[in-house]
């Protein structure tokens, strides 16, 4: 039996920002730690300021987006079809399984967007 259902994304992992963030405080420990006695505070304190400039370019970043949930969040998204949509099928989307209407019609493993929502089913078009 073919599997239909692409690979599932985790998106607990933590991003690039996040990683170079906690590389950035290990190195400025290890720098405390290790320089003699001026260097170790002049380069703390420089990757304290840097810290400090990225966490306030991505709090002004995001502090004016409105947070979208459910499935009007899904609009624009990219899928697969797992079963046939002719008109009426399912697609697998931001790693779960939707009931589909698609008025051109597709095959399974076709690509999809998602171009609106009606309840719990959603309007997709083949790309």
């Amino acid at each position: 039996m073919i599997d239909h259902h692409p690979p599932r994304v985790n998106r607990n992992h933590p991003t690039a920002e996040t990683l170079f963030t906690a590389v950035l405080i290990l190195v400025a420990i290890v720098l405390l730690l290790v320089l003699p006695a001026p260097w170790d505070v002049i380069f703390f304190a420089g990757a304290l300021v840097i810290g400090s400039f990225e966490i306030y370019y991505w709090w002004r970043t995001v502090r004016g987006r409105r947070v979208q949930t459910g499935a009007e969040a899904l609009i624009g998204a990219r899928g697969r079809v797992t079963a046939g949509c002719h008109p009426d099928g399912e697609v697998w989307v931001e790693g779960a399984r939707w009931s589909a209407h698609c008025d051109a019609g597709a095959d399974p493993d076709d690509s999809i967007t998602v171009v609106g929502r009606d309840g719990l089913v959603l309007i997709v078009e083949p790309r």
